[in-house]
């Protein structure tokens, strides 16, 4: 079994690329496609021409080979509770967010998982992380916070899940500790900001560049990032949405072939497990986790 820092008490991220230490996932026993946003909306709308059918033992499966990835690249893996009427609180990245000071627990705006911050606070009080703050001015849901960097931070909203509202009050705390940190507004389609930008390597971030502002491009580049760039294509399925592991290796998924062999091509070892059954439900691997210890950059 991997180490954890449950053994040592040292909780918390300032980066998102350092080596994973430990992760905070989920566990989908009662999985559902339901309406849930434009993604789910899209394929559920599609149906009828693509033949695609949600299948509970393959989601089952696929989440179990995204754990045994994590397990074999030294992650100690925690899990929120199952809950049959919380049945999407395994998408673990948004019910809360992990700071170097403590988790943020998000206030959502989806009915379906407007509770699943009971579920995740209980997971800290029960495991003893430090609960910094609670989301109250408006909306927010952890996809649409990036760390970028240590003092560095990229906060979204659509509207229809983060609002202007929540994502200022989260981007206020985090500027009170000295940070560097933009709020930027994304299309509803990405949903969340990590639909579009997810950090890579030290100052390379995976973006969809076309999606995004140019202004937020330019803030971006004076400070010194560099992109592997994602076509619309494969960013409206989630092809952005993936996950340093550190040491080179990133957890992404089939489907982002040219993505992943741009990594690849930039010296990278890319794992790329089938997880459509999550993907078409509205989350790629990086909505499926989130990351409670990195190792310092």
């Amino acid at each position: 079994m991997a180490s954890s820092s449950a053994q040592s008490g040292e909780w918390g991220i300032d980066n998102d690329y350092g080596s994973l230490r430990d992760v905070l996932l989920g566990k989908p026993e009662y999985y559902r496609w339901v309406e849930a946003g434009p993604i789910i909306g899209r394929t559920l709308a599609n149906a009828h021409k693509t033949g695609v059918n949600f299948d509970l033992q393959t989601a089952m499966a696929q989440h179990a080979e995204m754990v045994r990835i994590y397990e074999d690249a030294g992650v100690a893996c925690h899990y929120i509770d199952a809950d049959e009427v919380l049945h999407r609180n395994f998408f673990a990245r948004d019910s809360s967010v992990m700071t170097p000071w403590g988790a943020i627990i998000c206030h959502m705006q989806l009915k379906c998982r407007r509770a699943d911050y009971v579920s995740v606070t209980k997971f800290y009080q029960d495991n003893n992380i430090p609960i910094w703050k609670s989301v109250t001015a408006g909306h927010f849901e952890g996809g649409d916070f990036v760390i970028l960097e240590p003092g560095c931070a990229l906060i979204g909203y659509c509207g229809e899940r983060s609002e202007k509202e929540g994502s200022e009050q989260v981007a206020g705390w985090v500027r009170e500790k000295g940070w560097d940190v933009e709020v930027a507004p994304i299309s509803r389609e990405f949903v969340h900001m990590d639909g579009l930008v997810v950090p890579l390597d030290e100052k390379l971030l995976v973006a969809c560049v076309d999606a995004l502002e140019d202004w937020v491009i330019d803030w971006l580049r004076a400070r010194g990032f560099s992109f592997v760039d994602v076509g619309y294509a494969e960013a409206k399925n989630l092809g952005v949405n993936l996950v340093a592991l550190g040491n080179r290796k990133v957890l992404s998924m089939k489907g982002a072939d040219a993505l992943n062999q741009k990594m690849r091509d930039l010296g990278y070892e890319v794992f790329e497990p089938e997880m459509n059954m999550f993907t078409l439900g509205g989350g790629g691997v990086h909505c499926l986790c989130q990351a409670l210890s990195r190792d310092p950059v």
